[in-house]
């Protein structure tokens, strides 16, 4: 296809939702004030978060990010054949960008194939997008980029309906799986209303496989997913006034086997008061008191296909790294 007048640069401003910052500090104190103390996992991706969390996709045990990555070098050209069929372009919209390795991918075959599209990555993270910014446009200069710092929907509901660009909504990484069968289906079907009939939708879905594999996976020798845990405390220090004492704290993880969920908490060691300066909150732990950080579901093929369709899409493809522990769907708007 055409690359019909694309801009030859990148759009390096960020647009900023200016309300994050207080919904974080809002969701820190209805999280500690819960009777089942938890934290949400979305605030994991500060400065410091990201980049653990690049260093977690390092990790041997953390076999999803090179399955992933297999996948999407095996099949960028089937994809990009799917995604530009049929329409004079698309817009591809990244929810949780991040540092965009696996994305690079597909950026890279459909700009040697002279397909006319956009790319827009969506972080919570103005660091981390500033440095894929900075990355695309030393790399692959004529990528036409727009960032947006957002809540997903915000970026999603900014994109203007047309009948000849297609929308295509990449959301890789078992993402997903850090919501429960309830937080996903409203989260998929809410994404469904932002889209129109045939446009499409690449979602990366961990498989259900050996318990020990998944277990490892959130529980690395090296104890960076410990730390990566723990940073939510620290930025918790850093941003709303706390005290925190990281020594106090431990990080336990599982898997449920029979749920199909790897879970991951941070315990207190000792009862305790925490105050937030900028909550003027005190808050209680007891010896032993856990905080829920984060969940993440595994899958089925079936399972999948049922969601796909009460969700308002049809799968069109499933994508498998070759041991079939890593699945990236490929799903139609209906």
């Amino acid at each position: 296809m055409e690359n019909k007048g694309i801009s030859k640069k990148i759009i390096i401003t960020l647009r900023i939702n200016v309300d994050f910052f207080n919904q974080f500090a809002q969701d820190v104190q209805q999280g500690l004030s819960a009777s089942a103390k938890y934290l949400s996992s979305k605030y994991f991706y500060d400065t410091v978060g990201s980049q653990l969390f690049q260093n977690i996709m390092e990790l041997p045990e953390y076999y999803l990010t090179a399955c992933e990555y297999e996948i999407l070098q095996t099949h960028q050209t089937e994809l990009g054949k799917y995604l530009a069929a049929g329409v004079d372009g698309f817009e591809l919209l990244e929810l949780g960008a991040g540092d965009g390795l696996k994305t690079k991918i597909l950026l890279r075959n459909f700009l040697q194939n002279n397909y006319h599209f956009r790319y827009l990555p969506v972080d919570i993270s103005p660091s981390a997008l500033h440095n894929l910014t900075e990355d695309l446009h030393k790399n692959l200069p004529n990528l036409t980029v727009q960032p947006l710092v957002s809540e997903y929907f915000v970026a999603l509901s900014q994109l203007p309906a047309s009948a000849d660009t297609r929308k295509v909504v990449l959301f890789l990484g078992s993402n997903l799986g850090n919501f429960n069968h309830t937080q996903a289906l409203f989260f998929l079907q809410s994404l469904r209303q932002g889209l129109q009939k045939g446009d499409l939708l690449l979602i990366g879905l961990d498989l259900q496989k050996q318990p020990d594999l998944i277990l490892a996976a959130y529980n690395d020798s090296q104890g960076v997913t410990k730390a990566f845990n723990l940073n939510l405390l620290q930025r918790i220090n850093r941003e709303l006034g706390a005290n925190f004492d990281l020594a106090n704290f431990m990080h336990y993880p599982l898997y449920d086997p029979y749920e199909g969920c790897a879970k991951s908490f941070i315990i207190s060691k000792l009862a305790q008061e925490i105050y937030i300066e900028q909550l003027a909150c005190r808050f209680e732990l007891g010896a032993w008191e856990a905080i829920h950080t984060e969940v993440s579901y595994k899958y089925t093929l079936s399972g999948i296909a049922q969601l796909a369709r009460q969700s308002g899409f049809v799968v069109k493809q499933n994508f498998l790294d070759h041991r079939s522990y890593f699945c990236d769907s490929l799903w139609e708007a209906i």
